[in-house]
């Protein structure tokens, strides 16, 4: 692994001595999926690997790029840490299971059943953890913004994760306060119930962006634990977190979201969406989907989901949304983002 000394800015943090420079497989070779396009002419291409897996877990039924490469799912493995909260004890009303499991985009809804789910554990805003941060939703932002208010712990997209972690955390006896610690028995769950869904072994643990571990697995092994969650039995946890989702899905992303639409209007389908361009789809008969777009950026995220479900057969209203990606010029549309080579 090719290495270099760090700047000094990062090197006084404490944290990390080096920096690595050998681009993973999972991004090193993927193929070209989409095309930016302005006025007829292909501005940019952006490279990402996808795979789509059979029922039983096995068989690629789609695979492009270095799909059994580890990557980092970011908050796509939201519903894994949820499932693993649940088994872990934690008794929430389903509304609150989309919402741990949720990137909420901070409106009032969404705050609202935060304050709830920690009040319900004896808890308030103080005890979370998550890095502060403005809604996601420009509305609710703006009214932050208008009110003279600032970046907060609940108004950032994690909060409903971490009021869940601290919950589970109060259900056990476990301590709130390094709840975000790697080697904590809430992080060790989670860790554990990862391992088992994707049948990976857990290839690297670093800080998300909200404080929280963040662990890679192989983006076939994140298939196969969506389509495992989407197809579960009726009874089992894995079942409550998956109907929790489908029927509260603005509480897992919000407004306008198209991670939303896709749950609300493809029936039996959970998903989704993590930072760096991941997304992850489980649907009702066991077939699982996880794309990461190489350079990180979200743009064409959507649109390769979007071509995939319609290669695989899967019919829903919302995948206009998703493919509606129209490229701007003064104002005005000018091209689009598509969907190649799928």
């Amino acid at each position: 692994m090719g290495a270099v000394v760090v700047p000094d800015c990062v090197a006084r943090l404490g944290r990390v001595s080096t920096l690595h420079t050998d681009t993973p497989p999972a991004l090193a070779d993927a193929p070209v999926l989409a095309h930016y396009v302005r006025g007829g002419f292909v501005e940019s291409a952006h490279r990402a690997s996808v795979v789509a897996t059979a029922p039983d877990g096995g068989e690629h039924l789609l695979a492009l790029g270095a799909v059994d490469d580890p990557v980092f799912p970011r908050s796509s493995l939201k519903p894994i840490q949820t499932l693993a909260m649940v088994r872990a004890g934690l008794r929430v009303p389903p509304a609150h299971l989309a919402l741990a499991s949720a990137s909420h985009s901070g409106e009032d809804f969404h705050l609202a059943a935060v304050r709830e789910m920690l009040a319900a554990a004896g808890l308030t805003e103080g005890a979370l953890q998550n890095t502060p941060d403005y809604p996601v939703n420009e509305e609710a932002r703006e009214a932050v913004l208008r009110s003279g208010g600032g970046k907060l712990p609940i108004t950032q997209n994690c909060s409903g994760k971490h009021a869940a972690m601290l919950a589970t955390c109060v259900v056990n006896g476990w301590d709130t306060a390094t709840y975000r610690d790697p080697a904590h028995p809430l992080q060790v769950a989670i860790a554990e119930t990862l391992a088992e869904l994707t049948g990976d072994e857990i290839a690297s643990t670093a800080v998300d962006g909200c404080g929280a571990p963040v662990m890679a697995v192989t983006l076939a092994g994140l298939a196969r634990a969506f389509g495992t969650m989407a197809s579960a039995p009726a009874g089992t946890p894995e079942a409550e977190v998956a109907d929790g989702i489908r029927t509260n899905p603005a509480y897992l992303g919000g407004t306008g979201r198209d991670v939303t639409a896709l749950i609300e209007h493809t029936p039996g389908l959970i998903a989704k969406d993590g930072a760096e361009s991941v997304y992850a789809v489980g649907l009702a008969d066991g077939r699982g989907i996880a794309l990461k777009v190489a350079d990180g950026y979200p743009r064409a995220k959507p649109v390769i989901l979007a071509a995939v479900l319609r290669r695989l057969g899967v019919e829903s209203a919302a995948l206009a949304q998703l493919e509606n990606s129209p490229v701007l010029g003064h104002g005005e549309p000018v091209g689009a983002i598509v969907a190649v080579n799928l």
